[in-house]
């Protein structure tokens, strides 16, 4: 390694991301993939950008690691007070109008775009976009981070009204894999939060077992893996 130049090691944590929000028939599943890199150095393979709010509400993370952090926990807590004072949980809409107000009201500051998502007696399951700038809206899906832009045009055709819970969390496990085949900024595992009427599930999946795009290699978990499989056959001449 060029100790001169460590510049990517010394670089703020930024977690180039891919994260997605789905509605489905009941509630929302939440995704996300888990590489959090410095520069072109990745520092946190597993790392975890779904992060609970309140029992019933969670948000997905994207940009600055440190920003979006310091959101969720200011956002966690305020919502927490709002509990107490109001002796009922928050709404999805509250939640995400939390978010709104501190990322918009320090624009000028924060590099995160955050979507929120959760489901609430009044209005069942919501999700809730609010991009660099303080933004917020509601739609049926939205996707962020720096593998999003390989998902639009998949979404548009995938995407569609009424699906069941089992293929929300389908559409959501291909869509992180789709990105981290294409965006050098996604990757590791892939974590899901599906939150309803009966609760929150996580689900977890290890990259070996994602679908392989585009002519992927497969994972290995040691170089003696490669090192010991079987060579091309020599050419006659």
């Amino acid at each position: 390694m060029d100790l001169n130049n460590m510049g990517d090691l010394n670089a703020p944590h930024s977690m180039g991301t891919t994260i997605i929000g789905v509605t489905y028939d009941g509630g929302v599943v939440l995704g996300a993939d888990s590489r959090t890199s410095t520069g072109m150095y990745v520092a946190n393979r597993a790392s975890d950008k779904i992060t609970q709010l309140t029992d019933n509400v969670y948000v997905c993370r994207s940009g600055s690691a440190a920003d979006s952090q310091i959101v969720s926990d200011y956002v966690r807590y305020f919502l927490h007070q709002h509990t107490i004072q109001l002796e009922q949980p928050a709404t999805v809409k509250v939640a995400a109008n939390l978010v709104r107000l501190i990322a918009y009201g320090n624009k000028n500051m924060l590099q995160t775009g955050l979507i929120v998502g959760g489901w609430d007696k009044y209005e069942g399951g919501k999700i809730y976009g609010v991009p660099l700038g303080g933004t917020l809206i509601e739609q049926p899906f939205a996707i962020g981070g720096s593998g999003s832009s390989y998902l639009y045009g998949f979404f548009d055709q995938a995407w569609k009204e009424g699906m069941t819970k089992e293929e929300a969390e389908q559409l959501v496990v291909k869509a992180v894999s789709l990105a981290i085949a294409r965006d050098g900024a996604s990757g590791g595992v892939v974590r899901t939060v599906t939150i309803n009427s009966e609760g929150v599930s996580r689900k977890f999946y290890p990259g070996d077992t994602l679908p392989l795009w585009h002519e992927e290699l497969e994972a290995h978990t040691s170089l003696l893996d490669i090192l010991n499989a079987p060579g091309p056959e020599p050419m006659n001449i």
